[in-house]
């Protein structure tokens, strides 16, 4: 029986060649609309759909392979003599191969000021249908959804005249990949549409960006995957300039760096390792941030990552070049400045034009655990204002105020339990990731190189006894900015009282797992 093939694609990428040699190989062709035209017109034989069915397209193309003439050809079961009895009688002849991509949904909600009612319309129904069909009956159809496997199918057809079972299994697998890719698309937009809880069936989906040397430690596999959507500002947009390819700890990193640097509308520079900044400052231009975030920690920058949110100078850029870091992360890079770090081979150079752009309100933190997923609203807020409350007999000054700000942004991008030691718009020491709060505070003192008196502390939950703020005091500090909150708060507040520290309430706490 001749070998029958169905071809209705959107994406035409290589399909006319395709067509071709299965012509060649003598295989039937049917097809729809506009792919049946540009086959007719590369002079390839195409018998309609419409002919296959008896009946014509309609509702604007909506209906066209919707028809048992294509679904018992697809659907029937090659080895099952009942199945081939009823569609003999029907007058279905069997379809063996199918090729088909679906409608662009994804490249139409992308657009700039797309409607509803065009995504809609771009919602693939037949498509869909018949690629599960063929994938489902897999045994006896070769469904192909990816124009990268024409090959594999001509060369099998070519050598042994039929797909191999095994390479059928695989096209089908990645047929139900892509199709529950395709939906839970669809669902994610119209979700996105609304306000509300997330649902109690959540199917995420995110496309590969590249495979990863290794995850975390060399026995680990990993893989960078992206979500699907708009995402400016992110480091999946970022243009990589110079270097080898990003490994799963420097993405980690390098999205750590971006999530602080975010808080920053001044000219900023942060410095991270292993997830936690070891360095950030701000200044009036990325030389002054930058030599402020070197100096916060000149050994823990070392092989670190460095972010910046402002266009990267040549004087700048011979002051990095001065150590070895991993990865630097601006805007953008003066000429000069990327023929001086160009120069040094294993630096990784990435531009991201929109760094400084917020991150989505919509979007969301996800945590795997073994056996489950968590997921919360990303920690979008920094603190409310009118929630401020000075706690203390003395009120800060409007440096320590500023400094308090500045080291509050950072503290909320630190492990908890973190401490943060701030001075003139620089980070002094940082306690991060500890088991309890003294050590934490106990940590930023001691690690700290600059001189600690006159700083500031910031603390990203509550003081749960007076021993912290009476460390700091004692290290000099005069300022505390903490959320507050503790049944202890009080002694923590004549602590402060008794050696002049001035003290604010957030009521906003930023614990960080």
């Amino acid at each position: 029986m001749k070998i029958r093939a169905l071809l209705s694609v959107s994406d035409k990428t290589g399909i006319v060649e395709f067509a071709r040699q299965l012509d060649v190989l003598g295989v039937e062709i049917l097809s729809t609309g506009g792919t049946a035209k540009v086959l007719k017109e590369n002079g390839i034989s195409v018998t309609p759909i419409s002919q296959v069915t008896g009946f014509p397209e309609c509702l604007d193309g909506r209906v066209k392979t919707l028809h048992p003439a294509v679904h018992g050809g697809l659907l029937a079961m090659r080895d099952n003599p009942e199945h081939m009895a009823q569609i003999e009688k029907l007058n279905i002849q069997p379809i063996d191969i199918v090729a088909i991509n679906l409608y662009p949904f994804r490249q139409t909600i992308e657009k700039e000021g797309v409607s509803l009612e065009e995504a809609i319309e771009n919602v693939d129904i037949g498509g869909p249908t018949m690629l599960r069909s063929g994938a489902k009956n897999h045994k006896d159809v070769a469904v192909v959804v990816d124009p990268k496997d024409y090959d594999r199918v001509l060369k099998e057809l070519g050598e042994q005249g039929k797909v191999s079972y095994e390479t059928k299994y695989r096209l089908a697998l990645k047929v139900f990949e892509h199709t529950a890719h395709y939906d839970a698309m669809i669902a994610q937009y119209l979700r996105e549409r609304i306000e509300g809880e997330l649902p109690n069936q959540l199917t995420l989906t995110f496309e590969k960006v590249q495979d990863l040397r290794y995850g975390e430690n060399p026995h680990q596999k990993a893989v960078f995957y992206r979500e699907i959507g708009k995402l400016s500002g992110s480091l999946v947009e970022a243009v990589q300039l110079h270097g080898k390819e990003l490994s799963f700890n420097n993405i980690n990193d390098a999205n750590g760096a971006l999530e602080l640097l975010k808080e920053y509308d001044e000219p900023a520079v942060v410095a991270v390792k292993h997830t936690n900044a070891c360095g950030v400052g701000s200044g009036y231009d990325v030389f002054d941030a930058y030599l402020k975030a070197y100096a916060s920690d000149p050994t823990s920058i070392f092989g670190g990552i460095v972010a910046a949110n402002r266009r990267i100078d040549a004087r700048t850029a011979q002051e990095m070049s001065k150590i070895f870091l991993e990865i630097i992360i601006a805007p953008d890079f003066e000429e000069e400045a990327l023929e001086i770090l160009t120069a040094k081979k294993n630096i990784r150079l990435l531009k991201l034009e929109n760094i400084k752009k917020e991150t989505s309100q919509k979007a969301k933190d996800m945590k795997k655990v073994y056996g489950g997923l968590l997921i919360q609203d990303i920690d979008n807020a920094l603190y409310e204002e009118e929630e401020l409350k000075i706690v203390t007999e003395r009120i800060p000054t409007k440096k320590e105020m500023e400094d308090m700000i500045f080291a509050w942004k950072v503290v909320k991008h630190i492990k908890s339990n973190g401490i943060v030691l701030a001075k003139n718009q620089q980070t002094i020491g940082i306690g991060p990731g500890q088991v309890n709060r003294i050590w934490a505070v106990e940590n930023a003192i001691r690690q700290s190189l600059a001189e600690v008196k006159g700083s500031v502390l910031a603390s990203d939950a509550f003081f749960p006894f007076a021993d912290c703020v009476e460390a700091a005091a004692k290290a000099g500090v005069t300022a505390i900015i903490q959320p507050g909150g503790s049944i202890k708060d009080q002694d923590s507040i004549d602590m402060a009282n008794q050696y002049g520290i001035a003290m604010i309430f957030t009521g906003m706490r930023h614990f960080k797992h």
